[in-house]
């Protein structure tokens, strides 16, 4: 008889799972009870800030996961450009425009069955990435989005341009 490899404990992520995280990437932790643990339901690193490359994969990932996604919500001074809306998927989806927080995305499904996400900064390093990703899918986790950047050195105020 077969053995098989042992669940991991609840609230962390399966072997392997730090190896597949690259940018891109989104980590969901999705769950549609009324009892959610936790800030977030997922985490999403994508690979710049260019809402029109960005968002129809992710906005793909999750109508797989979830069902049809109504609406997502971006802080509008964190990427390039946001438009009202887009179609993916032969879908139209609206994009909210605000002040939400860079560090967050809010995914609206349905009237207002909303998933919020941690938004990984396109340039953080992998190490940081993936650390972060993890923290904000752990089970029972009550950290907001800039404390989750800031201890897995993913935060966006890191100095920039060329070293010194």
């Amino acid at each position: 008889m077969a053995v098989s490899e042992p669940s991991p404990p609840a609230g962390l992520l399966a072997d392997g799972a730090y190896e597949s995280l690259r940018p891109g990437t989104a980590l969901l932790r999705l769950t549609t009870t009324h009892d959610r643990e936790g800030v977030f339901d997922g985490a999403w690193w994508p690979r710049s800030r260019n809402s029109g490359a960005e968002l129809p994969g992710l906005i793909s990932a999750l109508t797989e996961r979830l069902g049809p996604v109504a609406r997502v919500g971006l802080d509008r001074d964190s990427w390039d450009e946001l438009p009202t809306r887009m179609t993916v998927d032969g879908r139209v989806v609206h994009i909210d425009s605000s002040v939400v927080g860079n560090d967050t995305a809010l995914v609206t499904r349905g009237d207002r069955d909303l998933f919020p996400l941690l938004v990984i900064p396109p340039d953080t390093p992998l190490p940081a990435a993936r650390a972060a990703m993890a923290d904000a899918v752990r089970t029972g986790n009550l950290r907001r989005a800039g404390q989750i950047l800031v201890e897995t050195g993913s935060d966006r105020d890191r100095p920039s341009g060329p070293p010194a």
